[in-house]
């Protein structure tokens, strides 16, 4: 991170968006964010999302399920949660909070146990890793978003 994105930056920028922050509805804080043209509207990364999260909870569930049954080891199964926490935690993080930094470590997370997983179960369960390339595809997707809008709303970066 450079100078002007530093903590205490990051910290003084809060202290002082604070109070309007706390006024705005997440909707409006977002789309008051500077962001690349390329962004999707919020409607399509919705439907991303519905389209993605049956996928994710059948080939979750399934991983859940085999080691709850001795049939794959606690260790194949860590990325899976982690990536799952990870997840989960985006939408609180990024829009509740609305901790832009903290939401690109996030979601860099995120990413990183997509693939974890996917060569975790691969061994095991190859059908497993494969549903999970929508995933992350969307992700990678995601993540370059995320940390574009990071960078864009650093106030030094837009000098």
């Amino acid at each position: 991170m450079t100078e002007a994105c530093s903590r205490n930056h990051i910290e003084e920028m809060a202290t002082l968006r604070g109070a309007r922050k706390a006024r705005m509805g997440w909707m409006t804080w977002y789309e008051a964010l500077w962001k690349p043209s390329w962004t999707p509207a919020p409607a399509t990364i919705g439907l991303i999302w519905q389209i993605l999260y049956p996928i994710i909870v059948l080939t979750f569930g399934f991983v859940f399920v085999q080691a709850g049954r001795g049939r794959l080891a606690k260790f194949i199964v860590a990325p899976f949660i982690i990536n799952l926490i990870a997840n989960l935690l985006f939408t609180p993080i990024q829009f509740g909070m609305r901790n832009l930094p903290l939401a690109a470590v996030d979601i860099v997370i995120v990413w990183l146990t997509i693939l974890w997983s996917m060569k975790a179960i691969w061994p095991h369960c190859r059908w497993i890793a494969v549903a999970q390339t929508p995933y992350l595809l969307w992700v990678s997707i995601a993540t370059v978003l995320q940390l574009s809008i990071t960078w864009m709303n650093c106030e030094g970066a837009r000098m």
